[in-house]
């Protein structure tokens, strides 16, 4: 998978002709899982350029997962949109989504193709983009504390409150952490490390992005956090740097999802085609989002991190994508960390 995304950053950029604009009419309803700002772009750009009107809301890939699961016997949502791989996996496994192999599909990248076939078509990746650390500069230097380099040395008890790591019930971010951690030392050594960690957390906020944010508003010190949301946050002023752990870290690929029963299936299919050409993957880096696009004609913001220079782990997302997977360790997660 590596080798997939560093060979990507290479590739040519091509140019990619949108389809002309159409008052096609009609609605679409989205569950957004990437940030607001990008949420509101890819909302207002596909309704100018189709007529579609789009009622989205944002969430995170662990609420939009329960929410898609709780309404199956009556969908109300056509789109899943964003958000990291394995919530969307776990709902292929489900049956909560459609399989649909859009005739773009042979634009994107060898990582985002493999995920499509490896969930018989029922997600398909949109993005990807590394895990790691963010944080406060400014909150670092006035506490004197050293820049955690490694996992080991979030543990360390001078970071005793400073850290802040998503809810991996409501995150998939979260998830990925601890699915990362379980890869990186077994499965036993992770859960003594996430005990040891939840002594220096001070808070598990409900979304991925909510602990950077919290860095950023200088709020809290560290977040455990994917490092393409970073440059975001410098654009506005915020002192906030990131470092990805010396061990090794995981990756996501968010992904794509048309809902089992979507009511507007034929503007589903449309905004789903959409989604995966270039322009409009370039909204992502628009809107000052900075994950690697699946379209290989996407343009590169330079501002994406260059995965040549993170050690990243060979993630198994087909095990740590299945449901049962996924509700085994959080459960172990509520029982042995949180609920300590």
């Amino acid at each position: 998978m590596k080798r997939f995304i560093v060979g990507a950053l290479g590739a040519p950029l091509l140019a990619l002709a949108a389809g002309p604009a159409s008052a096609a009419g009609g609605t679409l309803n989205l569950i957004c899982g990437v940030q607001v700002e990008w949420c509101n772009l890819v909302q207002t750009t596909f309704s100018r350029e189709t007529g579609i009107k789009v009622n989205m809301v944002q969430k995170g890939a662990g609420e939009a997962l329960a929410q898609i699961a709780a309404e199956s016997a009556n969908p109300k949502t056509d789109v899943w949109f964003g958000g990291t791989g394995d919530p969307h996996l776990q709902a292929a496994e489900k049956d909560l989504t459609l399989a649909y192999q859009s005739p773009n599909i042979n634009l994107l990248r060898d990582w985002a193709v493999e995920q499509a076939k490896q969930a018989k078509y029922k997600t398909v990746g949109l993005y990807s983009g590394p895990l790691g650390f963010a944080y406060n500069t400014e909150l670092m230097a006035k506490k004197k504390l050293p820049v955690p380099m490694c996992w080991m040395d979030l543990i360390q008890p001078q970071y005793k409150g400073e850290i802040q790591m998503a809810n991996p019930n409501s995150s998939g971010t979260a998830y990925m952490a601890i699915a990362t951690l379980v890869q990186l030392t077994g499965e036993d050594k992770a859960f003594e490390y996430l005990k040891k960690l939840h002594k220096n957390i001070s808070q598990y906020p409900r979304s991925g992005t909510g602990p950077l944010k919290n860095v950023s508003h200088g709020e809290n010190t560290i977040s455990i956090s994917f490092v393409h949301d970073v440059p975001g946050e410098v654009i506005q002023g915020f002192p906030v740097k990131s470092v990805t752990p010396c061990e090794g870290t995981g990756y996501e690929i968010g992904s794509m999802s048309i809902v089992k029963g979507a009511r507007n299936l034929a503007n589903a299919k449309r905004f789903y085609d959409w989604a995966l050409t270039a322009k409009a993957q370039e909204l992502g880096a628009a809107a000052k989002q900075f994950q690697l696009p699946s379209n290989k004609a996407a343009k590169v913001d330079p501002r994406v991190p260059d995965v040549s220079h993170i050690k990243l782990i060979n993630y198994d997302f087909a095990k740590y994508g299945k449901a049962t997977e996924r509700k085994r360790l959080l459960e172990r997660w509520e029982k042995e960390v949180n609920g300590d």
